[in-house]
């Protein structure tokens, strides 16, 4: 979405299951029927042995039917590959690399219209996209929209792993849309659903107004993980709602997902036509239920956003927790809709155990420092707890903006800066508060929170943002749930260890 509104292996048993709302879980294994091989040597007259490979990547999946796999061969094909055969519970239609190769899908010459992929994933169910490379898919006319993985059209239990995409861009002058390199679209009355998008690696695109990796409009159910995400520009990864994805609104917002263990870096505005540093590393705008974990995001324009561009379209139940963001342009994490721009705001979040560290090292938008926390317009009933939030030479710790919003609870941070202790409450450039009691005062919470205390992180050299054993984030935080505070640090170690937790990320 646009940022300058300033908000801007397969594995043993593959059948999808939701062990709970919005978390899509692979756990059967793909009993082949039959084995179609292709190559770039192969001619579709052949049978599709791994003697006597086909050519084509389509031709071969015309043949599938559930159970089946196509087994490409590395090189380069120059196709949009189409999967529109569909696969059943335990017998998943799988679309993979040859073991060790690499094949790549190359869009040079190939014409983007907007309304497919160099992979596209359309009206089918239980299949499998892993091991490829989608690349060089580039649109220089306004209606182009290029993209490199696309799934829609109520799909559902749909895998896509380990892949590589780069330079899907969108290089019109002057710039008036956007693309998206790794899109999941609920544009139907069939959400959809149980989808896994894992260990994928998204470089070197120029999205324009569009994003990276994309979940919008009637997706119910997904996970996000391991994804890498960088050198990209406008936003890494986004779950949206309120755009043009679905045209019936109660339907068109994404709900019920996990954004968890993904990687992402030098997402900024400055790789494209955008310039300034309206970029975002992972965006809920819109979405509702959605949980955003053990992520790493650094040096972006701004770290996670929990915020709504569209008014009607509040992001509402998000929990973001157990997160590492450093070094980013502007915020590390920020909430609500944008100044004088929408009234969506942000509803029922929980922004807990994160550790943030010397993030907002430029000014924003309307020449202020935005804040480690940047909350903005209409934040009602949120939670912004146990987090550890480092400040930098010349950082904002927290930044309220307006004195819209009621209900929220801020306590149990622990606070420390390399700089001057500063807060704003209220106003966009008004007075900055530099002691903490007045800034309990002027917030009413923090009341349990931690103010000048080391968190004594494993190290500000490179950094890692772990806590040393003698920590005073070491089990001093706020047990609220396991539902709330997760069951698992940013390691994957246990998170609530004898009913104590430590502030930060880090257990």
């Amino acid at each position: 979405m646009n940022p300058y509104n300033y908000c801007a292996a397969v594995l043993s048993a593959m059948l999808f299951f939701s062990c709970s709302k919005g978390t899509a879980v692979s756990t059967s294994t793909n009993a082949s029927t039959h084995t179609y091989y292709v190559a770039v040597s192969g001619n579709d007259a052949n049978a599709g042995s791994a003697s006597a490979p086909m050519k084509s990547i389509n031709h071969a999946l015309s043949l599938t039917v559930p159970g089946d796999s196509v087994i490409v061969r590395g090189g380069t094909y120059s196709e949009k590959v189409l999967v529109t055969r569909t696969g059943a519970a335990g017998k998943y239609i799988t679309l993979k690399a040859f073991a060790g190769e690499t094949p790549v899908i190359d869009g040079t010459g190939l014409t983007p219209n907007g309304v497919e992929g160099l992979i596209s994933v359309k009206a089918v169910k239980f299949v499998v996209v892993k091991g490829f490379t989608t690349c060089n898919f580039v649109s220089t006319g306004q209606s182009g929209d290029p993209k490199g993985i696309l799934v829609q059209d109520g799909s559902d239990y749909v895998e896509i792993r380990n892949n590589t995409i780069y330079n899907i861009s969108y290089d019109h002058t002057p710039l008036d849309g956007g693309c998206n390199a790794l899109l999941v679209k609920g544009n139907s009355s069939d959400p959809v659903t149980n989808i896994l998008v894992d260990g994928n690696t998204i470089h070197d695109c120029r999205t324009g107004y569009g994003e990276n990796l994309t979940i919008n409009g009637y997706v119910d159910g997904f996970t996000v993980s391991n994804n890498t995400v960088y050198n990209g520009q406008n936003i890494g990864i986004d779950a949206a709602g309120g755009y043009a994805a679905n045209s019936v609104p109660a339907l068109n917002y994404v709900r019920n997902g996990t954004i968890s263990g993904n990687t992402l870096y030098n997402i900024e505005s400055s790789r494209g036509q955008l310039g300034g540093h309206g970029a975002i590393g992972i965006y809920l705008d819109g979405s509702r239920n959605i949980t955003v974990e053990r992520n790493r995001v650094y040096s972006t324009d701004r770290g996670i956003g929990v915020v709504s561009e569209t008014t009607g379209f509040p992001t509402d139940s998000a929990t973001v927790r157990n997160n590492f963001v450093y070094n980013c342009w502007c915020s590390g994490i920020y909430m609500g809709g944008y100044l004088n721009y929408t009234t969506g705001g942000t509803t029922n979040a929980y922004i807990v155990n994160n550790t943030l560290y010397k993030n907002d090292r430029v000014v924003g938008a309307f020449g202020e420092i935005e804040g480690e926390i940047s909350i903005r317009e209409q934040c009602t009933g949120n939670t912004i707890a146990n987090n550890i939030i480092y400040g930098g030479s010349n950082d904002l710790l927290v930044h309220k903006y307006t004195s819209t919003g009621a209900n929220n609870t801020i306590d149990h941070n622990l606070y420390f800066s390399a700089g001057p202790y500063q807060w704003i409450w209220g106003s966009t450039n008004g007075t900055v508060i530099s002691d903490a009691g007045a800034f309990k005062t002027a917030s009413a919470g923090d009341g349990n929170s931690s103010f000048g205390v080391d968190p004594l992180l494993a190290s500000t050299a490179a950094p890692d943002l772990h806590i040393q054993a003698s920590s005073p984030a070491k089990n001093s935080g706020w047990v609220i749930s396991t539902r709330v505070n997760g069951s698992v640090d940013i390691d994957g170690n246990p998170r609530i260890v004898n009913n104590k937790i430590s502030k930060g990320a880090h257990q």
